[in-house]
C-alpha cells in the first residue's frame, strides 16, 4: 500500500508525506515500514514523534506543506483490525479519481515480489513541535469568556486522545477533566468494551459511572484514534448520551449565534427578564461560510443555517467529502464526527469538537442554563427532529448485497405504518451527488430512511429521521409522537436486516 501511494505521489510530482499512527498492535511498526518504503521511493518521509490522534497528521500535513499523509489506524474498529487512512495535500481524505489511481498502482506493486520494492533508511521524525503548533490553534478556538466551575469526565476509551485532550484544556485555560482511570492509557486490546466505539452498548458506562460518582456536569468521549466525539449530559435525573445530530446542532448554534440575554433587548414578557435567549445574533460576529453535512444525517442544520444566514450543503457521507466544500464553516455526519476548524483541520477532530462544547456548557452554567435547555429550545425553534440508526454487523459481506438487491427489487410502499412517497436509488446521480451504494426512502408526515452499506466495518446501516413540529408549543407531545414513529420505523426496517 505504501508503495502504491508512493508510486501516486510520483505521478503527481509530489516530494513530501507525512505519516502518523495510533496505539494499535503493529501500528508503530506499519509507520516506520511506511517511512522505509517512501524513503526508498526518493519521497521525503515526516513521522509523527509518536501515537498521536488522528486530527494532528491532518493538521500537520497542510501545516508543514505536504502533498499527502498517512495515519496508520483503524480508529474504531476492533482490536484486531488495523490500516491506513490516506490524505492529499490539501488535508482531506481521499476520493475519486484519486482512490482509484491510488488502488491501480498498489495492484500493480502487489503483481511483483515483496523484496523488489526499495526501501531507504534516511526519514524525519518530527519533533513535538508540530504537536505544540496543533495545541495551541485548537485552544485559540475559544472565544467565549466563562468563569463558572464545571466538572467534565473523560475518557480516550483506550486510545491516543488523552495526553493532546489534556493539553489543549490547560492551554485553553480550562480546568482540568476527571479521568476515567480505568481507559486513560493507551491499550491496542481495548480491555474493558466489546468495541472501543461511543456508539456500541456499554462503551459509556464507566465513563457514565464515574460522572454519577463524582457529580459531573457533562461527559466527554473520544474514539481510539480521537477524530470522533461523543457527549453525554444528566438527563431526567439520570444521564443520557446525545446522539450525534444532537451535538451537530449544539455546535452549529453556538458557532453561529452569540448568546445574549432577553434583559439586553426587548423582553415581550418581564418575567423572562435575565432569562438567556438564544436566538438574538448580533450580526457583526457571525460565522461566515457554508454548514454542510452527509447525506445521512439531521436536517436540522438545514433549518439552523437557513436562519442563520449560512449556506447549506449535503454531500455523500464521509469526511473526505464533507471537507472539501468551497467556503466550509462547520460540517459534521451524525456518526460522532464533527469538523469545528476547517481552516486548520479539514477532517473531524474530535478534541477540538470537545474544547467547543465544553466551552458551550461552561457558558451556560455561569447562566444558569444547560445543554439540555439548548436542545429544548432548538426543538421548539425548528422542530423536533428525532434521528436513530440501526445496523447490523455480518460476518459475509454477501449478506450486505442480498439486503440492498432486495430492496432494490421490492421496495417498500409503507414503513412503520407510513405511506413511502418516494424511493431514491443513490447508485444513480442524486441531488448533484455522485453515486453511491444506498436508497433513500421519503415518507410522509416528514420521515425519511436511508440505506447504506458502512464504508470502514462489516455492516449495513439504516438512518431513520421524523421532523415534528412543535404545535402550540407543547414540547413534550411532539417528542412523544415523534418518538412512536421512531419507534414503528425501527421495528420495520429491523426486519429488513434479519
Amino acid at each position: 500500500a505504501a508503495a502504491g501511494l508512493a508510486a501516486y505521489v510520483h505521478d503527481h510530482g509530489g516530494h513530501t508525506i507525512a505519516i502518523g499512527y495510533d496505539a494499535r498492535h503493529g501500528s508503530a511498526d506499519f509507520a516506520r515500514e511506511s517511512a522505509m518504503v517512501f524513503a526508498g521511493a526518493g519521497l521525503r518521509a515526516l513521522v509523527l514523534p509518536r501515537a498521536l490522534p488522528t486530527p494532528v497528521l491532518a493538521y500537520a500535513i497542510r501545516h508543514l506543506g505536504c502533498d499527502a499523509g498517512v495515519v496508520v489506524t483503524a480508529s474504531h474498529n476492533p482490536p484486531q483490525d488495523n490500516g491506513y487512512k490516506v490524505y492529499l495535500g490539501d488535508g482531506c481524505q481521499i476520493i475519486p479519481p484519486a482512490d482509484g489511481q491510488i488502488s491501480a498502482h498498489i495492484d500493480r506493486v502487489a503483481a511483483v515480489p515483496l523484496a523488489d520494492i526499495p526501501l531507504g533508511e534516511v526519514w524525519e521524525t518530527l519533533g513535538d513541535d508540530v504537536v505544540a503548533d496543533y495545541i495551541q490553534q485548537a485552544a485559540s478556538l475559544i472565544s467565549r469568556a466563562a468563569t463558572a466551575s464545571i466538572r467534565v469526565v473523560y475518557t480516550p476509551l483506550h486510545g491516543v486522545g488523552g495526553e493532546v485532550f489534556e493539553s489543549v484544556l490547560e492551554r485553553a485555560g480550562l480546568p482540568a477533566a476527571i479521568r476515567v482511570d480505568e481507559q486513560f492509557e493507551p491499550d491496542p486490546d481495548f480491555p474493558t468494551v466489546a468495541f472501543p466505539n461511543p456508539e456500541e452498548p456499554g462503551a459509556m458506562d464507566l465513563a457514565i459511572a464515574t460522572a454519577r460518582r463524582t457529580e459531573a456536569d457533562l461527559v466527554i468521549a473520544n474514539d481510539p484514534d480521537a477524530d470522533r466525539c461523543a457527549v453525554a449530559i444528566p438527563m431526567d435525573a439520570d444521564w443520557r448520551m446525545l446522539r450525534g445530530d444532537e451535538v451537530g446542532s449544539l455546535l452549529a448554534h453556538w458557532l453561529s449565534f452569540p448568546f445574549v440575554p432577553v434583559s439586553a433587548t426587548t423582553a415581550e414578557n418581564p418575567a423572562d427578564s435575565g432569562r438567556i435567549r438564544p436566538f438574538v445574533a448580533d450580526t457583526g460576529t457571525n460565522a461566515q461560510g457554508v454548514f454542510a453535512e452527509s447525506i445521512v444525517s439531521g436536517t436540522m442544520l438545514a433549518a439552523i443555517a437557513q436562519a442563520t444566514g449560512h449556506d447549506y450543503e449535503q454531500t455523500l457521507t464521509g469526511f473526505k467529502w464533507i471537507g472539501r466544500i468551497p467556503h466550509l464553516a462547520f460540517g459534521y455526519e451524525e456518526a460522532l464526527g464533527y469538523c469545528v476548524d476547517p481552516a486548520h483541520v479539514k477532517d473531524k477532530d474530535g478534541i477540538t469538537a470537545a474544547l467547543l462544547i465544553i466551552e458551550m456548557a461552561r457558558w451556560l452554567k455561569e447562566h444558569d442554563r444547560t445543554l439540555s435547555d439548548v436542545l429544548d429550545d432548538l426543538d421548539r425553534e425548528y422542530g423536533v427532529h428525532a434521528t436513530a440508526q440501526v445496523s447490523v454487523r455480518v460476518a459475509d459481506l454477501g449478506v450486505i448485497d442480498e439486503v440492498m438487491s432486495r430492496l432494490r427489487t421490492r421496495p417498500p410502499v409503507m414503513v412503520g405504518g407510513i405511506d413511502v412517497h418516494q424511493v431514491e436509488d443513490l447508485a444513480e446521480p442524486t441531488d448533484g451527488l455522485p453515486p453511491t451504494d444506498g436508497l433513500r426512502i421519503t415518507l410522509a408526515a416528514g420521515c425519511r430512511v436511508i440505506i447504506r452499506p458502512s464504508g470502514t466495518e462489516p455492516k449495513v446501516k439504516c438512518y431513520l429521521q421524523v421532523v415534528e413540529p412543535v404545535a402550540d408549543g407543547d414540547l413534550d407531545q411532539a417528542r412523544k409522537v415523534a418518538a412512536s414513529r421512531i419507534s414503528a420505523l425501527r421495528t420495520d426496517v429491523s426486519g429488513w436486516l434479519e
